[in-house]
């Protein structure tokens, strides 16, 4: 098990990216902490790490809210006394070109998705320095390389957590810890499936979302757990500041 006995947290855990993560992190022997506001995500997630004997802990949180992410951190220390792995997969998208797009959904998605990655890393990188190691793992976007537009929040904030990463890698190397971006393309989970909604012809959306992978199709979640897997655990002990392309080839294309 490449996660046996390790505490690892992950934001955003209640569905996509994170659910399937927390899902593998268990099977890989890890202790679970869930945070979401979609409790009964939670709930679900939680049940089925513990079906197949695992833990799982919920925390109900905002990841923008630096009181309950350092509330967050404080039960983890308090049940479990050890913080391994981190991963940041807490993101949000409300499309828009900048003319269109409002100040507050602007606000609302870089708090999510920025300030949230920022706010649980403060906390959780504490005690990782602490004892001088630590795995985490943020979540980007290919769009902060290759993007087809209409969407200029979303994609700025990735691209934020791209540099963010890269920073924090080369100021905590030394530390015994990894930090690392996966940049996952289109992957079928429900953030595209409600950014569809926003398109005339969301099936024509799909189709395009479908060829422009040189792969020809759409991700699954599954499959960028694995490699969230890989960045922490030991068999990326000689990697840091990278951002891992998990995207079929549209990067390369």
């Amino acid at each position: 098990m490449k996660l046996k006995d390790q505490v690892a947290i992950v934001t955003g855990g209640a569905s996509g990216i994170g659910a399937a993560s927390a899902r593998l992190f268990a099977a890989e022997g890890a202790r679970v902490v869930l945070v979401d506001l979609d409790e009964a995500g939670l709930g679900q997630v939680a049940a089925d790490i513990e079906a197949r004997g695992g833990e799982a802990m919920i925390i109900a949180a905002d990841v923008s809210r630096d009181d309950q992410a350092r509330a967050g951190v404080e039960q983890v220390l308090e049940r479990w006394g050890r913080i391994d792995v981190l991963l940041t997969a807490a993101g949000v998208s409300m499309g828009g070109t900048v003319d269109t797009i409002e100040e507050g959904a602007w606000d609302r998605t870089f708090a999510i998705n920025v300030k949230g990655t920022y706010l649980w890393i403060h906390h959780a990188i504490r005690p990782m320095i602490e004892v001088r190691s630590g795995a985490i793992v943020t979540v980007g976007s290919q769009l902060a390389q290759s993007s087809p537009g209409r969407n200029a929040a979303y994609v700025a904030s990735k691209g934020a957590i791209a540099s963010f990463t890269k920073t924090m890698a080369v100021d905590h190397a030394a530390q015994g810890i990894r930090i690392n971006a996966l940049m996952p393309g289109v992957i079928d989970t429900p953030m595209p499936a409600r950014s569809l909604k926003r398109y005339a012809d969301p099936e024509a959306m799909r189709a395009f979302w479908k060829q422009r992978h040189p792969m020809g199709r759409i991700g699954q979640p599954e499959e960028v757990a694995r490699a969230a897997l890989f960045l922490a655990s030991d068999d990326a002990s000689f990697i840091t500041g990278t951002l891992l392309f998990v995207d079929g080839g549209w990067t390369a294309h």
